[in-house]
């Protein structure tokens, strides 16, 4: 099994440290899918190295390699991975399984919930008004999907910011971004050096429904200025208050878990918080796509997978070597 099959361990740092760019550089739709789609591929591939790793673990065991018909001595000899590091990648794979059934399990009841929940809100309408006096505003995904919007929120914006509110909130559920956020969110829970990833999928989302919603109401200033506003008017709002399903997404910005913060900061990833950049954004003109900064996102992804697929076949050879020593006549 070649040493290759430690790259794709380490390949996900670069899209972590590209993300923040990519989200910067690229219309936000665009670059949601791009993130969502390395993020799920790289975990995957990360996760069939550690398989990779936990299988030459198993073939060194002396029973597997009788029932194998495999030499261990040719097994001990030819494989790069010492037992150390097999036995490693053994307990890291049994760490991240646990940690994406984990929050496979939480999305999956939380989006469940939310469902339930969007059903047995009062009225027909998609909008569901709340007499409640803390601003606040957010889609919960359904079937169909509904949107929330207090009276607080409704009263601190004026008629125009209002439709702002309902165009970005509208994109949310008709753009099932909760899908994008609870995917990207999984596969860090797989691999945790994918969660500022996670946290900027959550960040290009809120983007979208921002372009969305300037696109719609034809004026990019109004729509930048109803999402400071909406974010200073709910972040006087009490912490009880705050929602709480994980799936919500409002005009305000996501909550984002004290883990993937920290992460980011550690590799450099600090700077202006979501909302500032959101209304930046939105006062400059539309982002364009950059087919460089895809292709270098594919070229890593790629490269993930060019090399776990050498070490599969490495594998595969130091099998059939093995077992070519048992039986001389297979080789």
């Amino acid at each position: 099994m070649p040493l290759a099959i430690f790259l794709p361990l380490a390949v996900p740092l670069c899209v972590t440290v590209g993300a923040r760019p990519v989200a910067a550089r690229l219309p936000p739709q665009a670059a949601t899918w791009l993130l969502t789609v390395a993020a799920v591929a790289l975990a995957a591939l990360s996760t069939a190295v550690l398989m990779l790793l936990a299988g030459a673990a198993a073939i060194r065991i002396p029973l597997v390699a009788t029932l194998g018909h495999m030499s261990l001595q040719v097994v001990r000899r030819d494989d790069p991975a010492s037992l150390s590091v097999s036995v490693g990648g053994t307990a890291l794979l049994a760490v991240a399984t646990a940690a994406a059934g984990r929050a496979g399990w939480r999305r999956v009841r939380a989006l469940v919930t939310a469902a339930r929940q969007a059903r047995c809100l009062p009225g027909s309408e998609q909008v569901v008004v709340v007499p409640d006096g803390t601003a606040d505003a957010y889609a919960v995904p359904g079937w169909p999907g509904r949107i929330v919007v207090t009276a607080g929120m409704l009263d601190a914006l004026n008629p125009d910011e209002r439709r702002v509110l309902l165009a970005h909130e509208g994109a949310h559920a008709t753009g099932h971004h909760y899908l994008f956020t609870a995917v990207t969110h999984f596969a860090a829970a797989a691999n945790p050096l994918l969660r500022p990833v996670a946290a900027t999928v959550t960040y290009t989302v809120e983007r979208w429904a921002d372009e969305t919603a300037a696109r719609d109401c034809g004026d990019r200033r109004l729509a930048a200025r109803a999402v400071g506003k909406a974010a200073l008017a709910s972040a006087d709002r009490p912490a009880p208050a705050r929602r709480r399903h994980v799936v919500a997404l409002g005009i305000a910005g996501p909550f984002l878990r004290h883990g993937a913060t920290r992460l980011g900061r550690a590799l450099g990833l600090g700077g202006p918080g979501p909302v500032p950049r959101r209304v930046a954004a939105l006062l400059a003109p539309p982002p364009r796509i950059r087919p460089l900064l895809v292709a270098a996102v594919a070229v890593v992804v790629l490269i993930s997978s060019v090399a776990a697929l050498d070490a599969a076949i490495g594998l595969h050879a130091l099998v059939e070597l093995a077992q070519a020593r048992v039986f001389p006549s297979r080789s």
